[in-house]
């Protein structure tokens, strides 16, 4: 990308469209580090209609960063429950300790980055939105639209073509603290709900049509230019919903690796027939009594799909150190990742039946 670019030309149009048509999100009816903060990092790889509802759930119950730096873990865990990408949350922990220790959020870009789970596009979004800095948040959305602008056909993925939009992002913002402020969520708007992804473009409504390079050459809808993706990963498992005198077993996952730390039902790796199933409660000390359902699932991952065969069984045994045998209040107070959903689904009814 060169320096020469119709970007020069956006900052009053957008601002102007957004002021009109920005859609009413609460974090952006605020100025504090905090909720801006906690809306970035949930938004990450997941859509805003999902966010909207956790958002108020955690702010109700989390209200201030050092809320969230006391809460105890497996509440925070229950809170984000469903959001997916664990990591965020114990990311969002380590960093709130960090701020109650410094005594407030850092208010410069660096700083923000030198938080755990903050990388350059969070750091400027919160940099800008909070303290009205002049620095750029590029995400996909903003990606796609300084591509499309600009009839830019490197690939959207290299760095170098990120640290490019940066630059020029930054190098347009404009000069008041109030539109500083909004200038990155009204460019993220824009490819959030014009110049967007899945389809073509929105044109006769967007406010940089008029020097649109990639609309005025007709190259728009091939852009932004991306690799192509990598197959995912296909892992097959066996699940085990195992019930005891009203009790479910459950189980922590380990503290690294995916769905660090959360709770899960019993499984092992591979599609077990009744029998083979039979054994592997077995190998936990446990033996099977009355078999009730065999249900499948699959959940896909960015990286990895899962396809799950289910066994729901009476059991007899203590089974191992590690089980926790919960009835239906304590298995509500538990994490168990979505990618558990019908068989947590399946464990609720089973328990409530008796």
């Amino acid at each position: 990308m060169t320096t020469q670019s119709p970007l020069s030309s956006l900052p009053e149009p957008l601002l102007s469209w957004y002021r009109e048509n920005a859609r009413n999100l609460p974090w952006r009816r605020t100025v504090d580090p905090y909720r801006i903060w906690v809306s970035e990092i949930m938004l990450q790889q997941t859509r805003v209609a999902a966010v909207l509802g956790y958002y108020a759930r955690f702010l109700e119950a989390l209200p201030t960063v050092e809320a969230l730096a006391a809460v105890p873990e497996d509440r925070l865990m229950k809170l984000w429950e469903g959001l997916g990408y664990y990591s965020r949350a114990r990311n969002l922990q380590k960093a709130a300790r960090l701020v109650v220790e410094r005594g407030g959020f850092p208010d410069t870009y660096q700083g923000l980055l030198a938080l755990p789970g903050i990388g350059e596009y969070t750091a400027g979004a919160v940099a800008s939105a909070a303290f009205g800095l002049r620095e750029a948040a590029v995400d996909g959305n903003v990606l796609r639209v300084v591509a499309r602008i600009t009839d830019c056909h490197d690939d959207v993925k290299d760095q170098k073509t990120k640290k490019s939009v940066q630059r020029q992002i930054r190098a347009v913002m404009p000069a008041a603290e109030g539109d500083i402020r909004i200038f990155n969520q009204a460019v993220m708007e824009l490819g959030a709900t014009v110049c967007v992804p899945n389809g073509p473009p929105k044109c006769a409504g967007c406010p940089a049509r008029d020097f649109c390079l990639g609309r005025l050459r007709g190259t728009a809808e091939l852009l932004p230019v991306r690799p192509a993706k990598k197959a995912r990963r296909v892992e097959e498992k066996t699940v085990f919903l195992l019930f005891r005198d009203g009790r479910i077993a459950l189980r922590r996952r380990p503290d690294t690796g995916l769905l660090a730390g959360l709770w899960e039902f019993p499984n092992v790796e591979g599609t077990l027939d009744e029998s083979a199933a039979a054994a592997a409660a077995r190998m936990w000390g446990l033996e099977p009594k009355a078999w009730r359902h065999k249900l499948g699932a699959k959940h896909v991952f960015t990286h990895v799909e899962w396809r799950m065969t289910g066994y729901a069984l009476e059991v007899s045994g203590t089974g191992p150190r590690d089980f926790l045998w919960a009835d239906g209040p304590e298995l509500a107070e538990h994490a168990v990742p979505s990618a558990f959903a019908r068989y947590h689904e399946e464990a609720r009814r089973l328990l409530k039946e008796g």
